[in-house]
C-alpha cells in the first residue's frame, strides 16, 4: 500500500510539473527582486553608511528581529498565495484531466485500485504540496539572507550581527512548516470537494465546483434570511485555530519585542495541540472524507469507453 501509494505520488509530481515548477520561478523571482533593491540602495551611499551604522550600534536586538520576522513573512506570503491557487486547479484538474485525455483507460489497465489513485492525489494536495513549498520558501529565505550577507559586508557591515544573530531562523521555519502543514489538514474539505467535482464533471470544473458555494448562500438568504452555510464557509477559510494570537498587528507593536526582552519567535505563537484537538479540525477531516470516498465510488462506476 505504502508502496504504491509512493509510486502513485512520483506519478503525481511527473505530470503535473506546476507542482515543483511554481516555487522555483516564485523562488527566482523574490530573489531577483531583492537583488534589485539591494542595488538600488546602493546608489544612496551616505544614506546607505548612516542606516548601516544605525541598525549595527542604535537600534536593539528586538528591532533587527522583527525586521527579519518581517521579511521572512512577507515573502512567505507569497508563497502561500501561490499553494492556494495551485492546489485548487491541481484537485480540479487531477481526476477531469484523465478522462478528458482518455488516460483513465491506461490507467486503469494497472494493478492499482481506485481508492488508491484518489487517495494519492488527496495525499498530495494535503501533504506533498505544501511540503514542496515549504522547501521553496525555506530555500529562497537562505539565499536571500546569503546574498544579504554578501552586499552588507560588502558595505562594511556586520552581516553576522545584522542578518545570522537577528533572529530565530529555524524557529520561524519550523513555524511556516507548521502552519502551510495544518492549513492543507484544515481546509480538506475543499479538497475532498474539488476532487469530487474532478472525477464527476464532464465540462468546466472551476465552474462547478464554485458555483455551489456562491448559489447555496444566496438561496439560504432568500428563502429562510439566514447565513449559516456562508458563515461556515468563511469560518473554515478564515480561522485557522493553530495560533495563541491572531492579531499580527500587536504581536509587532509588542514593546517586549522591540526591548529584547523575549526572542521573536513565531513558533512560541503556535499551539498545535490546540489545533489536534480542535473539533472543528476532524468535522473537517470527517467531510473530506466523505467527498474522498464519493470521488472514489465516481470514478470506479462511471463508463468512460
Amino acid at each position: 500500500m505504502i508502496a504504491h501509494q509512493l509510486t502513485l505520488i512520483r506519478r503525481e509530481l511527473w505530470e503535473h510539473r506546476s507542482i515543483w515548477v511554481t516555487p522555483i520561478a516564485i523562488g527566482a523571482l523574490v530573489t531577483l527582486a531583492v537583488m534589485a533593491m539591494l542595488a538600488f540602495a546602493s546608489g544612496f551611499a551616505k544614506e546607505l553608511d548612516v542606516a548601516i551604522f544605525g541598525a549595527q550600534n542604535l537600534a536593539g536586538e528586538g528591532e533587527r528581529r522583527m525586521a527579519l520576522t518581517t521579511f521572512f513573512l512577507g515573502t512567505s506570503w507569497i508563497f502561500l498565495l501561490a499553494l492556494a491557487i495551485l492546489t485548487v486547479f491541481y484537485c480540479l484538474d487531477s481526476l477531469y484531466a484523465e478522462r478528458k485525455d482518455k488516460s483513465i483507460l491506461f490507467w486503469r489497465s494497472l494493478p492499482v485500485t481506485d481508492a488508491e489513485t484518489v487517495i494519492s492525489k488527496l495525499l498530495t494536495a494535503i501533504f506533498v504540496l505544501p511540503l514542496i513549498m515549504c522547501a521553496g520558501i525555506f530555500v529562497t529565505h537562505l539565499v536571500n539572507l546569503i546574498v544579504t550577507s554578501i552586499w552588507v559586508s560588502a558595505k562594511g557591515g556586520a552581516a553576522g550581527t545584522l542578518i545570522w544573530g537577528s533572529g530565530p531562523i529555524i524557529d520561524n521555519w519550523l513555524a511556516a512548516l507548521s502552519v502551510v502543514i495544518s492549513t492543507g489538514i484544515w481546509m480538506s474539505p475543499f479538497i475532498g470537494w474539488f476532487l469530487l467535482v474532478s472525477a464527476w464533471t464532464r465540462r468546466m470544473p472551476l465552474m462547478v465546483a464554485f458555483m455551489p458555494i456562491i448559489v447555496i448562500p444566496l438561496l439560504e438568504w432568500i428563502v429562510f434570511r439566514t447565513r449559516f452555510f456562508a458563515s461556515a464557509v468563511a469560518e473554515r477559510g478564515d480561522n485557522l485555530p493553530i495560533f495563541r494570537n491572531l492579531d499580527i498587528e500587536a504581536f509587532f507593536e509588542d514593546e517586549a519585542w522591540m526591548h529584547g526582552i523575549q526572542e521573536l519567535s513565531l513558533l512560541e505563537h503556535l499551539d498545535i495541540g490546540k489545533f489536534l484537538t480542535h473539533h472543528e479540525t476532524w468535522v473537517g477531516i470527517i467531510v473530506c472524507g466523505l467527498f474522498t470516498t464519493a470521488a472514489i465510488y465516481v470514478r470506479r462506476f462511471r463508463d468512460e469507453s
